[in-house]
């Protein structure tokens, strides 16, 4: 193999490979291959820090404090790589092979080769370190996993410091997660797996069959917490206002003749003796309510803590076993693919010449969080779901993969069993070409599958995905239709929101129908053009002739 070196090479991959270099020959601290590749079991044991489930009854993003931490001693280890492939068995073996050959060949046919190589190689040693995710793996081992990191030195010390600056915890009380959060998430039974063989269900045993009837009642916990929620929200409005009201009572007027006299109520006050009956009489109407659903809400908390004792009777053990776990991984790979795309960079370990170094670039979960606000700010229906007459907020279940993408996709819109308050499971390149507009593409896809379900067997003719699909279908355009939407939506958050005009005629009105600006934003736009002022006046039509 030494005919395929020429120049310089990475000082760790060489002295993985037997070539000695001037900064090997220093260290003299070259590992043998043997003991590189002993297996090495790593103890059981809870990794703290893992992501807990979110309030679906919230009704805003809380913005996180900070977007980095302090740098962590990550890449200081001269034993990363060893220690990423060390215990692995032969596929360790396999992607050493792979991956020294790709960073040192100089012919570009050979280099392509070793590099369609790498990549199922790649997610059978991610296999590997899924398996055992909740135990205390190496650090290295949960980087590589986390961030695609390989070997620390084939990226630049600028974005070796970035990665180690990315803050590490979720604190932010969102389901955001990175891979190996959302692998151990999935063998903890915090998440159900995405994919469920529906040939096999009559065959799943007591365990499974728990997992889901936990799911089912967990979401109708959370929801009936959202109608309490919601009626709690309507109780302080009402009583805000009726402090205001006898606030209003209490100020009376003194005659000008008789000092220390006050006069009888004015005509405005006894207008406001009314006004506060009724808002005392849609005060007990709430209250009653309340009653009730708390009364309710004890009896779900009941068959919810009986159906957890009930799983732990059926044993204590991890909630999935190993063939769930790598398929759910097989699964996060088909989503990668996905936010990568056809023409994409498919290639599976971070390489300095593929990534930016700030951190503001790439996908952490603080960036997603701001980006999202940003998003929801001017598509406040984003995240809305009604059930029981009842509107909760439902943000999903957000996948960071650490690969390299243009998009973000929507893997599903709501949980199979779960689809009233399920959160379901949108997928987020870590190293996008542009991380904005990745997210933006996300949020679009999760709209356009929620209206799509919402619509059902109607979604070619009604409601949002039925307007745009007429649209489409008429000027006979070519291609994907939700991909059209995608692209569509892009702009209209980026762009028609600034009063920059991108979209077509039609696509501009039915959005604004049936993915409003907030009123401020419409206030603003109204002022920005002719197109706007028209569809501002749509507005006020419809809704003086209550149709809107």
């Amino acid at each position: 193999m030494g005919s395929k070196f020429s120049g310089e090479v990475d000082p760790e991959i060489a002295g993985l490979m037997g070539i000695e270099t001037p900064e090997l020959a220093d260290r003299g601290d070259e590992p043998e291959f043997l003991e590189l590749f002993e297996e090495d079991a790593a103890p059981d044991g809870d990794l703290p820090g893992s992501p807990e489930g979110a309030d679906t009854a919230s009704r805003a993003f809380r913005r996180p404090e900070k977007i980095e931490e302090a740098a962590k001693p990550f890449f200081q280890d001269r034993e990363f790589y060893k220690t990423v492939l060390s215990g692995e068995g032969d596929v360790s073996k396999k992607l050493h092979s792979f991956f020294s050959s790709f960073m040192t060949v100089q012919d570009p046919q050979e280099r392509s080769v070793f590099r369609g190589r790498l990549i199922p190689v790649y997610w059978e040693l991610l296999g590997r370190l899924s398996v055992k995710m909740t135990r205390n793996l190496p650090m290295p081992k949960r980087l590589f996993a986390r961030y695609a990191v390989l070997l620390p030195t084939a990226i630049s010390t600028e974005q070796r410091d970035m990665l180690a600056r990315i803050v590490w915890d979720n604190g932010l009380g969102e389901p955001i997660y990175y891979l190996d959060e959302w692998i151990s998430a999935v063998i903890r039974g915090q998440v159900s797996p995405s994919v469920q063989d529906e040939t096999k269900q009559a065959r799943r045993d007591d365990k499974q069959k728990m997992q889901v009837l936990l799911e089912r009642t967990r979401g109708r916990f959370e929801a009936q917490v959202g109608l309490i929620r919601n009626r709690m929200g309507e109780m302080d409005e009402l009583e805000e206002r009726l402090r205001e009201r006898v606030r209003y009572l209490t100020e009376h007027e003194t005659a000008s003749d008789l000092p220390g006299l006050k006069l009888p109520y004015s005509e405005a006050q006894r207008s406001a003796l009314n006004e506060i009956g009724e808002v005392l009489r849609r005060l007990g109407n709430v209250n009653r309510d309340q009653a009730r659903y708390y009364s309710e809400l004890d009896g779900i908390r009941n068959q919810l803590e009986d159906l957890k004792r009930k799983d732990q009777e059926l044993g204590a053990g991890p909630a999935v076993d190993n063939k769930t776990i790598l398929d759910e991984l097989n699964t996060l790979r088909q989503m990668a693919k996905m936010c990568v795309g056809r023409q994409g960079n498919h290639f599976p370990i971070l390489l300095k010449q593929y990534i930016r170094g700030n951190i503001l670039d790439i996908g952490t979960r603080e960036n997603l969080v701001n980006i999202m606000a940003d998003v929801e700010y001017l598509d406040p229906g984003l995240f809305l779901r009604s059930f029981r007459q009842q509107t909760n907020r439902i943000v999903p279940n957000i996948i960071i993969l650490p690969c390299y993408g243009d998009a973000g996709i929507c893997w599903e819109p709501f949980e199979r069993y779960n689809r009233a308050t399920g959160r379901g499971r949108v997928a987020i390149p870590l190293y996008p070409k542009e991380i904005r507009t990745a997210v933006i593409a996300a949020m679009a896809d999760l709209r356009w599958q929620v209206a799509k379900e919402k619509a059902q067997h109607y979604w070619m003719e009604e409601g949002l995905t039925g307007w745009y699909y007429q649209w489409f279908s008429e000027r006979k355009m070519k291609g994907d239709v939700r991909e059209s939407f995608i692209q569509d939506y892009i702009l209209w958050i980026s762009k028609e929101s600034e009063g920059t005009q991108k979209l077509d005629r039609e696509v501009r009105g039915i959005f604004w129908r049936y993915l409003p600006f907030p009123q401020d934003v419409k206030d603003k736009l109204k002022t920005r053009g002719f197109v706007y002022a028209e569809l501002y006046k749509k507005d006020q039509n419809r809704a003086m002739s209550d149709g809107y």
